[in-house]
């Protein structure tokens, strides 16, 4: 089979395509021939950090495909089943850029014949990632269903990326108000198209004002990308006890609490990443999110608020090189040849 491997930690130009014997899977363990392979900037951290722990690694935590092989303990039926990936390079060195990987059977969820394989490697990362930040407030909800958020007002900073894009579908499908922010026309479009029912500015004119506005009496979960460039704005429009859950400090600018005003506040910080967020939430979150596909909740593209970037496998590298030019909007893709 085809895969991409690197053997040394650094930039988008160690990645290499080499020919690899077809893996088999172990016991409990699924192989998947995969379609389309998810590029996120969880990947180009494990890609330029430190050690790989493993000699050689295929990069690549999301992706959707065909189950072609079960390993012991793995019901046969799952054969031929159509699957979408995530957590697949966690502490291993199978990830999805490759012609097939191996992953646990867990971390094959289902996908419905009607959405397509894009739709799966979309999946993973950003739409669990959203799921953490919606299920995290005191008063909430544990787990995501249509009305599971009836009455509760969203904000989804940075409304055009991936895990924002998701946070406003998986909301809007729990029966959310939610309220995007952008910093321009064109992402203001996209959070529209992704099903934001306000689209806020946060570059014009007063945003904390024209947020209370839409919700007087304050937002209930900030799903933040930004944390030290937004605390000012978050706070503005938090309610007492609302929830900040942080999946990013885009900017890296550094964040100053006032402690006071949050003690009077009764601000929930909840920072999270899947890698620690236990097996149960995570298989919580997947069978919400995999509810959220089967009922046409989550879809990608332009026309819904996810531009579609892709690559083939043969320039995993570029895709790379695009992930970190930081001009890509929507979602970088990798497609591997059947």
């Amino acid at each position: 089979m085809r895969a991409i491997v690197h053997r040394d930690s650094g930039g988008p130009g160690v990645l290499r395509l080499v020919d690899r014997d077809l893996p088999a899977p172990g016991p409990g363990e699924v192989r998947v021939r995969i379609a389309v392979s998810g590029v996120n900037p969880a990947d180009r951290q494990a890609r330029s950090g430190g050690p790989l722990g493993f000699p050689e690694v295929t990069p690549h935590l999301d992706g959707a495909g065909v189950i072609d092989a079960v390993g012991e303990g793995v019901d046969p039926g799952r054969t031929g089943q159509r699957v979408w990936l995530f957590l697949a390079a966690a502490g291993r060195p199978t990830g999805t850029a490759a012609e097939f990987t191996v992953v646990p059977a867990e971390q094959a969820v289902p996908l419905p014949d009607e959405a397509g394989f894009e739709v799966g490697a979309s999946l993973g990362v950003p739409a669990l990632t959203a799921h953490r930040a919606l299920t995290v407030a005191e008063d909430g909800p544990r787990r995501l269903r249509p009305g599971a958020l009836d009455g509760r007002v969203v904000l989804a900073a940075g409304g055009a990326g991936a895990v924002g894009h998701a946070v406003i579908q998986l909301a809007r499908w729990a029966g959310a108000t939610v309220i995007g922010t952008v910093s321009g026309p064109e992402k203001a479009r996209l959070a529209t198209a992704a099903g934001a029912h306000h689209v806020v500015n946060y570059r014009e004119g007063d945003p904390a004002a024209a947020i209370r506005e839409i919700a007087p009496d304050g937002v209930d979960i900030v799903a933040e990308v930004a944390l030290g460039a937004n605390l000012a704005l978050d706070l503005a429009v938090l309610r007492t006890r609302g929830t900040i859950s942080t999946y990013a400090n885009d900017g890296g600018r550094p964040v100053e609490l006032d402690v006071v005003r949050n003690m009077v506040l009764n601000t929930r910080f909840q920072f999270l990443v899947l890698y620690t967020a236990g097996p149960e939430v995570r298989a919580a979150a997947a069978e919400d999110v995999a509810a959220a596909v089967r009922a046409g909740a989550l879809p990608v593209g332009e026309e819904h608020g996810l531009p579609l970037v892709r690559f083939p496998l043969d320039r995993t590298a570029d895709a790379h090189r695009a992930l970190e030019s930081g001009t890509v909007v929507g979602k970088i893709l990798v497609d591997v040849p059947w």
